[in-house]
């Protein structure tokens, strides 16, 4: 038997979503680490970890989710902490729709 949906957005999929969401706020919107942690609930080592692919090796290949992802980070930015929470489960909602398609083998 497979993973279940949500299974695999637990071990898989929310994993990918912090460490996108934390490349976005650092990389496109100027956040130092513990900037992008403090906003996503994570300790800055998480973050660190994501960013030196030490966490999460799940690659993207659908543009649409990396545009929809750069859309929570600024929503992120803009709005309170509890927006990282709402936009995480949006992302989340996208890609099980996708049925996982979004995915693609681990990154070396």
């Amino acid at each position: 038997m497979g993973k279940i949906t949500c299974e695999f957005m637990i071990w898989e999929g929310l994993p990918f979503i912090r460490k996108e969401l934390a490349k976005s706020l650092i990389y496109n919107f100027g956040l130092c680490q513990r900037e992008a942690a403090e906003l996503l609930g994570l300790t800055t080592a998480a973050v660190c970890q994501y960013l030196s692919k030490k966490r999460c090796k799940i690659n993207i290949v659908d543009k649409k989710i990396l545009t929809e992802i750069n859309k929570s980070a600024k929503k992120i930015i803009n709005y309170d902490k509890s927006t990282a929470s709402i936009e995480t489960c949006r992302l989340c909602q996208i890609i099980i729709k996708k049925d996982f398609q979004t995915f693609s083998t681990v990154e070396h």
